[in-house]
Order: structure tokens, then sequence, then C-alpha cells
């Protein structure tokens, strides 16, 4: 079979996109691991399939580079809204439907390939605040823990202690660190499926918002967030440990397209 293929990356978190409308495609395990495999296929942090959805203009289907189907993705979410108004889907808005349910989507900007998107979370309630991590669920689950120099750190042998402790071993989970800097968060997130650090992860920048607007109850309803890939907003209205109305905007880059035989 030959597949058609576009890439994206949203802050370097990158994709490997399928139109499956005509497809119908359902990837095994060890296709997608191949594809997603950075020396012997295409190379990607996951793979998104653009389906048909009735009452909605299309289904997100997201497997991370492990070849498992995998939860919410928020920069995914941005890049797949992209990759629909290449395809002339959508014009400005979007309402789509993904693992974890229903979201809406705009496009904020557009300039050349590079597609400025604000994309609707799920609402979240953190049930477990500790004084040095929060643990909630964006979309995804995430842990958050909170350091004092994120550029320093070795994160993924940090992650390692947490996500193959005797809580986390069977269904992981993904570790997000977040330093607090003057006008800004600095996050770097390792993903559980893809087993490393990437270089940005819109779940986590979200779950990392939320828990510092937690620690800080006069926060503005809103933090820039800095990741090694590039910087994410994060939006909110906060009630105590609730949060809704929750935006998660960045940009989403279409970086080429081309043909792989499976």
């Amino acid at each position: 079979m030959i597949l058609a293929f576009y890439k994206y990356h949203g802050t370097g978190n990158d994709f490997i996109l399928v139109d499956n409308r005509s497809y119908r495609w359902k990837p095994a395990t060890e296709q997608v691991a191949f594809l997603c495999d950075r020396h012997f296929g295409i190379g990607a942090d996951g793979l998104i399939l653009l389906n048909e959805k009735e009452g909605f203009d299309f289904e997100m289907f997201f497997f991370n580079s492990d070849g498992k189907e995998s939860t919410m993705c928020g920069n995914g979410g941005r890049c797949i809204t992209a990759f629909a108004h290449k395809l002339s889907i959508i014009g400005a808005d979007a309402k789509f439907f993904a693992i974890d349910g229903e979201h809406v989507s705009r496009i904020l900007e557009h300039s050349n390939e590079t597609i400025v998107v604000s994309l609707k979370m799920k609402d979240v309630v953190v049930d477990e605040i500790i004084a040095d991590h929060h643990f909630m669920n964006t979309g995804s689950p995430h842990y958050v823990s909170f350091v004092k120099d994120v550029a320093g750190m070795d994160v993924v042998s940090k992650a390692h202690l947490i996500r193959y402790g005797e809580r986390f071993s069977e269904e992981g989970t993904n570790i997000d660190f977040v330093e607090i800097q003057k006008d800004k968060l600095f996050v770097r997130t390792y993903e559980r499926g893809v087993e490393d650090e990437t270089l940005s992860c819109g779940t986590g920048v979200t779950a990392a918002a939320l828990a510092v607007a937690i620690k800080n109850p006069d926060n503005p309803g809103y933090y820039r967030v800095l990741t090694k890939g590039g910087q994410l907003k994060v939006r909110f209205t906060q009630t105590g440990t609730s949060f809704t109305d929750i935006w998660l905007e960045g940009p989403a880059k279409f970086i080429y397209k081309g043909e792989v035989c499976i």
C-alpha cells in the first residue's frame, strides 16, 4: 500500500498526518511504530488520522510513536486543525471529535505554512495537590513537578523514577517539570508512549499552567509557556481547583508531504 502523508509540527512536537477519509485505514501497531521510527521510517512523535465523523468536521485518531492508540494530544489537535484547513475541510473554525470527546478550534493567524491555532481543551478538575507536584488529566494524565532549574535537569532520568515507579508502571503517565519564571513558565515534558522527552507537549503545557494557577490564586487567567520547541499560551477560567474554558494557543507548521510504502 502506498500511503500519502503530510508532516506537521507544533512547537517541535512532530506528527505524520494522513487524510484517511478515502483510505479508511486501520493501522497495525507495528505499522505506526515503523512510520514514526526516525531511522527506518518517516520519523515523528506520533501518527494522526483524519477520519470522517457524522455531526463533526472530522475525527482525530492519534497514535503515539510506540504504535499504540493514545489519549488526547494538544499539539496534535492544533496540527490537525491546520491540516483540515489545508485540505479545505474547514474555514477559520472547526468542530472535531477526539478520544476525549468534542473539541472546537480556531485559526487566529495564517502566514505561509505556519498557522496559529487556538484549541479548546476539556474541563479539568485538579484532584491531587501536593507541595512538590500536582496530578491531573487534561485529556491525558499528567504529573506536574515544580523545579527551580528546569534547563539544567536530566529530564529523562528524573522522569523514569516516576514513570516506572510502582504507581505508574503499568498504565504510565506523562511527567512535566515546570519552572516559574518572572513573566512566563518554562516546561519540559517526558511523554509516555514516546518514552522520552519531547520538544513540546500541548496537554502537558496545559497541565503545567493549571498547576501553577492553583499555586498562584492571583494569576491573570492565562500563562505564556516556553518549551524547548517554542512558546505557547494557555487561557482558562478558574474556580478553586476546577478549570473551564481552557484554550491552548500556538503555531502549527506544515513541513512537507510525501508517499511511503507500508
